[in-house]
């Protein structure tokens, strides 16, 4: 009886992950269209999930609730749902020009090292470059990568030569580049694992 309540069991994580690619990047995986500020239609949403993954409203919520990220968002109305930030689709996610810390970080893999080095953080395939606010969540993001390399990121001169900043609804600081003269890598300052 227990292994069959594991299998209907929704994996979360799973589900999370492919929101985030359908909010993110390719909403027409499952025949959706985001509006113009990356806003889905939540029932359009979990019927085109629905076809792979095992949901409905309440699975759709605890996996808001629950992202340790915060990497969604519910209309007022709870009727549409967009994710935060990370689009490599065009979107405008109603950001806030926001005056950074004086500090920021970025975690990234070792093996990015020598090309943030030589031409900065570039966006890539996303919108912005994300910067966290403290070296431990930098620290995280890089690990995720591969071995991190932290870098403090001097928002704010960046700021005051003109560099756009903004904060997402989940704290992550956005901008769309960071050249590498606003750069400083942290050396084995990072916690054992």
């Amino acid at each position: 009886m227990e292994d069959n309540m594991k299998e209907t069991t929704p994996d979360l994580t799973r589900i999370s992950k492919y929101m985030s690619l359908i909010l993110r990047h390719k909403p027409q995986v499952i025949g959706i269209h985001l509006d113009a500020h990356g806003w889905a239609d939540v029932n359009a949403l979990l019927a085109g999930i629905s076809r792979k993954y095992s949901i409905n409203r309440d699975i759709l919520d605890e996996i808001v609730s629950r992202d340790e990220k915060q990497r969604y968002s519910f209309s007022e109305d709870g009727t549409k749902i967009r994710a935060n930030q990370g689009h490599s689709i065009q979107v405008d996610v109603e950001l806030t020009l926001t005056e950074p810390p004086e500090m920021l970080c970025h975690g990234t893999a070792r093996r990015f090292a020598a090309s943030i080095e030589a031409q900065g953080l570039l966006s890539g395939s996303r919108l912005y470059v994300h910067l966290s606010p403290d070296q431990e969540t930098a620290e995280k993001v890089g690990r995720r990568h591969g071995e991190p390399v932290i870098y403090l990121v001097d928002a704010g001169q960046m700021h005051r030569d003109g560099y756009c900043f903004y904060l997402s609804a989940n704290g992550v600081w956005l901008t769309k580049v960071v050249p590498a003269t606003y750069l400083k890598r942290l050396e084995d300052r990072l916690t054992p694992n």
